[in-house]
């Protein structure tokens, strides 16, 4: 009688447990793709098309470069965002994050800051360009997401970047 009522019991874990439903969410990853700003029916919007790496231009503001252990805005990085100003401009709905980026070299703690004066820098060459300071947001992610993979200069050199993402 015991055996048999543990079999019994068995039985009705199983088939209440097979019978359940489970309501599986589907995970949704939007965090790559890319929906740009519709412009104003008859609008002609320029999109930058940014210099050197064309592979780093996600959407339709391109990236500035640094030097090593820099902040400085280079000739070609004041091009690029004198372009993301103007789109901007042409769009004045738009808001933008920008990320500080560096290379692996140096500690976790110093590629922060020194992606945070790399990203605030962008924003205040933009700002200083007549785009709203409320429509951009800065974030440093250091060395944390590198765009090129490699432990060489030219790895290093695409790593040390803004990147302008559209929110």
């Amino acid at each position: 009688m015991k055996h048999t009522m543990k079999g019994l019991l068995a039985l009705l874990l199983m088939i209440t447990a097979g019978c359940s439903s489970k309501s599986a969410m589907a995970p949704t990853d939007t965090a790559d793709t890319y929906t740009p700003p519709e412009a104003p029916s008859g609008a002609v919007v320029s999109t930058p098309s940014g210099y050197g790496f064309d592979e780093f231009q996600t959407g339709p503001l391109g990236d500035v470069f640094y030097e090593f252990d820099s902040s400085e805005l280079s000739a070609d990085a004041e091009g690029q965002l004198k372009q993301n100003a103007a789109w901007m401009g042409a769009n004045a709905t738009a808001a933008t994050l920008v990320e500080g980026h560096c290379d692996e070299r140096g500690t976790s703690e110093y590629n922060i800051a020194l992606g945070e004066r790399r990203a605030d820098n962008a924003k205040e060459y933009m700002v200083r360009l007549g785009v709203p300071a409320t429509s951009i947001e800065t974030m440093s992610y250091g060395e944390e997401k590198p765009f090129a993979p490699g432990h060489d200069e030219s790895a290093w050199s695409k790593n040390r970047r803004a990147h302008f993402v559209l929110k």
